[in-house]
């Protein structure tokens, strides 16, 4: 849908330098107001799914900067665009549609980049409540940083100036005269929406427009008119004067994620979060940036209320950055390495949904994770062997928390005993919960994930099993090496929709799978001592499954496709690429039971 489609949305012209601004508003006035700014070469659609999002309840304002979308161009052209005029033209946007109330502000981009001149100078003051960033550096920043490095040369220091200069090569390119207008209103033009969706995985749909080849022709000037003069010539006192979130696409082929070193000198109330994304992220991943800015601003919002500084804008634990705000399902989250994980994803500001067959095992552990940090929990009922129930859950989570970002296919029970002692029975009852409770949650939920577009992670519990034979674990062993395989052939499949597949194999860790774990041949009693044992071993071992639930988020900050997790997880992984033979010989020793 195009963003003069949305419902509600209001359009209004602006006048300021003898330009005009075209402005487009959603939401209601009454609100507090969101105001987003484009970058080069977009106009305001690149907002449009952010901001469809926001105005359910914010007042969004979105506007063509000077000479892009249906904004009039300056003339001349030369001297048209630089930070002052710039700012005289938000300032003119923010009277208009804000008079009485100052506005929090988002820009991605060029948008950032004229953003933090907003967000530093002195006539702004008192008209900007927050300010939200992705993409685009202070050029008085960037100015500093340079400088910095230049005079303070180190091998580390002068391998940072090359690679950010090595990404910036298209900022000489449009330094050149002609060149680049002609080529954007020629062959670029028309190739730029292909090149988006191929290298940037940014859907088809009402963006770009078709203003494309003038707002790129235009927008040179806003390198020409800036970046030299700003660069050799930095401002001393860039101090933001509001709040900042630094949102950093991880994946941004144009910045270098360490040009943000030291940020919190210039921006003293900051808050930093890393996307795994591209450039773009506006269009490829809304839904993420839209809970992010919302959160932000209803912080800054409160704490203007409450008289005091932001409280509690972002998670502080580890990965927090990561995860704060995305939507995590584990499954076996009553306990052990499901509960384990749960708490890892809350600590790091996770909304998460706890799934287990025990009910109040998963309520346990939902309640437990909102004290954690997690800003929402909730426990679900369901036997993840049961297809159709599965299906209903996937399809009350999307309606009613939203699409997963992170799945943890964790559930799995334990079975022992030789083949010829395991019964159909006991085939059926292992595969169906540690192999089709795994197809049925990345089937149904991966499908989910796809079809909206915006990348997520799926993490599949497997287990060293996967790749140690033994002649105690037979039906176990088969279940978790058809797990691990089916997470490489997924890891494939999905790569192309920015879906990272994992497989973790955990090795002995100190859980309560053994005191459930069937061992097949064994009546009662035997039954009972042989788990006793099994736990006691376990237990000696001691090895937690806090520390594999930190192996998991590591697993999907990192996209690693295979991680074992303890010594003899790596020991027996590492074996089996350098001598089968010999994991061969240790599979014949019979287990000290």
């Amino acid at each position: 849908m195009s963003l003069r489609g949305l419902p509600g949305a209001r359009e209004r012209r602006v006048r300021t330098g003898g330009i005009e601004l075209c402005v487009t508003e959603l939401g209601e006035e009454g609100r507090p107001t969101v105001v987003l700014v484009h970058g080069y070469p977009d106009s305001k659609e690149v907002w449009t799914d952010v901001a469809r999002q926001l105005a359910d309840q914010w007042h969004v304002v979105l506007y063509d900067v000077r000479g892009h979308g249906r904004s009039t161009a300056p003339k001349p052209l030369r001297g048209g665009f630089t930070l002052e005029k710039l700012t005289d033209d938000f300032l003119a946007v923010v009277d208009a549609v804000s008079p009485d109330r100052p506005v929090h502000v988002v820009g991605h981009d060029w948008g950032s980049v004229q953003s933090w001149e907003f967000a530093t100078v002195k006539r702004t003051e008192g008209r900007i409540a927050s300010f939200t960033s992705m993409s685009g550096p202070s050029l008085d920043h960037f100015g500093h940083w340079i400088k910095q490095r230049m005079t303070r040369p180190t091998p580390r220091r002068v391998g940072q100036l090359l690679g950010q200069g090595a990404k910036s090569w298209y900022v000489y390119m449009l330094h050149t005269p002609v060149l680049p207008e002609l080529a954007w209103r020629g062959p670029l033009g028309k190739r730029w929406p292909r090149i988006l969706q191929r290298m940037e995985k940014v859907p088809a749909g009402d963006y770009p427009t078709s203003s494309l080849p003038s707002d790129a022709a235009h927008g040179a000037w806003l390198y020409r008119d800036n970046v030299r003069a700003r660069l050799s010539r930095p401002r001393t006192d860039a101090y933001a004067h509001v709040p900042v979130q630094l949102i950093t696409p991880t994946g941004d082929i144009f910045l270098s994620e360490k040009l943000f070193d030291q940020l919190e000198l210039w921006a003293p109330q900051l808050v930093r979060r890393s996307l795994d994304a591209k450039h773009w992220a506006p269009r490829t991943r809304p839904d993420q940036l839209a809970s992010w800015i919302s959160e932000f601003v209803a912080a800054n919002e409160a704490a203007k209320e409450n008289g005091g500084p932001v409280q509690d804008a972002a998670p502080t634990g580890a990965y927090a950055d990561r995860f704060g705000g995305r939507l995590v399902l584990v499954t076996g989250a009553a306990g052990g390495i499901g509960r384990a994980t749960a708490f890892a994803f809350a600590e790091a500001g996770a909304r998460v949904v706890a799934v287990d067959r025990d009910a109040e095992g998963a309520a346990r552990t939902a309640e437990m994770a909102r004290l954690i940090g997690a800003p929402a929990a909730w426990g679900e009922a369901v036997d993840v062997s049961d297809e159709q129930a599965m299906e209903k859950l996937a399809e009350k989570v999307a309606a009613e928390y939203g699409i997963v970002d992170v799945l943890v296919n964790n559930a799995g029970i334990g079975l022992s005993g030789s083949f010829l002692d395991t019964t159909s029975e006991d085939w059926k009852n292992v595969l169906d919960v540690n192999l089709w409770g795994v197809i049925h949650g990345c089937r149904i939920f991966g499908r989910q994930m796809a079809e909206r577009g915006q990348g997520g992670h799926i993490v599949n519990t497997a287990s060293a099993a996967a790749y140690q034979p033994s002649r105690a674990l037979p039906a176990y062993s088969t279940s978790k090496a058809a797990v691990l395989m089916l997470s490489e052939c997924l890891r494939a499949e999905l790569a192309d929709r920015s879906i990272g597949v994992s497989a973790i194999c955990p090795g002995i860790v100190n859980t309560n799978i053994t005191a459930t774990t069937h061992f097949a041949g064994a009546d009662a009693a035997e039954e009972k001592r042989l788990r006793k044992r099994t736990s006691r071993l376990y237990g000696l071992r001691n090895y937690p499954p806090e520390r594999v639930a930190d192996a998991i988020l590591k697993a999907v900050v990192r996209n690693q496709a295979v991680v074992p997790v303890t010594p003899e997880a790596r020991g027996a992984r590492l074996l089996s690429r350098l001598s089968p033979r010999a994991l061969r010989g240790i599979a014949r020793l019979k287990p000290p039971l």
